[in-house]
């Protein structure tokens, strides 16, 4: 069995912020960060994500994908909301994830500065969904190359497969941070996701956190989803 502490961040995908406030305060005793991305960001607006965010530790999940000079400026209009961790694609290339870098360095205090996390391959594609881009050579390939690409360039860590865990510990090590969605307790429907393991697989095959959404926040009582998830992490 895996030492690793692996620790659970719960995605709160809703456009509400009274919903996504009641999930938050159901979530945290059980949760150690809250996740807002597109869904929330764009309709409720960034103040609500401060409010919902305020005592919490935040995985602001945006995705960051455009030129250097916009994604930099945009990193820099987030420190007023201070997250723990945020993301850009590393398939926007060296100089945009260098720009992230750069703008990560330079707008956060050392304390509250945030783990900049590269996205490699989304998990609601496989092996024929990547195929359809241009990438003829796989998912576990593309993976690899784009890891290498955003940590040589100053990523802290990547979003990535369950999947694709044990191959990155192999290429990497320890060293970068490895957040996993598409994580589904089991006998939870799959949804969207391709690419999918339980908590408990996740934590042994060397994840540093997982998200999860739905299976939380669609459950009846999401603060016992929530907390028997994080007892399945504690092992």
């Amino acid at each position: 069995m895996s030492d690793r502490r692996t620790r659970l961040i719960a995605a709160l995908d809703t456009r509400d912020p009274q919903q996504a406030m009641r999930w938050a305060n159901a979530v945290s005793p059980h949760a150690a960060a809250i996740k807002l991305g597109l869904e929330f960001a764009y309709a409720a607006g960034f103040e609500a994500v401060s409010d919902i965010a305020a005592g919490r530790e935040l995985f602001l999940d945006l995705k960051l994908h455009d030129i250097p000079n916009t994604v930099g400026a945009a990193i820099g209009s987030l420190s007023r909301i201070s997250p723990a961790m945020l993301t850009i694609h590393a398939s926007g290339g060296a100089a945009m994830v260098t720009a992230a870098r750069k703008a990560c360095d330079e707008n956060f205090s050392a304390e509250r500065r945030p783990l900049l996390l590269a996205v490699t391959v989304l998990t609601s594609l496989d092996d024929a969904g990547l195929a359809e881009t241009g990438v003829q050579d796989g998912v576990r390939t593309q993976v690899l190359r784009l890891a290498e690409l955003a940590l040589r360039n100053g990523a802290n860590g990547l979003i990535c497969s369950a999947h694709e865990l044990a191959a990155l510990r192999a290429e990497f090590g320890d060293a970068p941070v490895l957040i996993t969605p598409g994580i589904r307790p089991r006998g939870a429907a799959a949804g969207d996701q391709k690419r999918v393991m339980t908590p408990g697989e996740a934590r042994e095959a060397g994840a540093d956190w997982i998200v999860v959404g739905r299976p939380i926040t669609e459950a009846s009582d999401p603060q016992a989803a929530a907390a028997a998830i994080a007892a399945e992490l504690a092992g």
